[in-house]
């Protein structure tokens, strides 16, 4: 037997959007890991595991532009708002004091990166 999973048809998938963010800083932030779990860490103060599942939050390692100090993150469409307010409450990164802010909000991977990191 030899069954194959037949894929989910596009009105039943997750619709997703890109969350451009930048981090603001009188230092330079070095590195991505630090961004990315601070705002890991951030969201899930203020959304709980449960909203962060809900969010389905990635933030993109190759989208992260050292120079700009910006980054993409991918996130449930529903759940913009809710983590927009999360960045406001990341305060340090790698012990800097920081302002993570949003830039901007794309339905597609390619127009945010266009618009927002260059």
């Amino acid at each position: 037997m030899n069954a194959k999973i037949k894929p989910i048809s596009p009105s039943l998938r997750e619709k997703k959007r890109y969350l451009a963010f930048e981090v603001v800083s009188k230092q330079k932030i070095e590195g991505f890991k630090g961004v990315s779990e601070s705002i890991m860490n951030s969201g899930l103060m203020f959304l709980g595991q449960l909203g962060m599942a809900k969010a389905g939050a990635i933030i993109l390692k190759d989208k992260w532009n050292q120079e700009m100090q910006r980054g993409i993150i991918r996130v449930n469409h529903k759940q913009v708002d809710n983590l927009k307010a999360a960045l406001a409450f990341v305060e340090k990164i790698d012990d800097k004091k920081v302002i993570v802010q949003s830039v901007g909000v794309s339905g597609i991977l390619k127009k945010a990166e266009d618009r927002y990191l260059k």
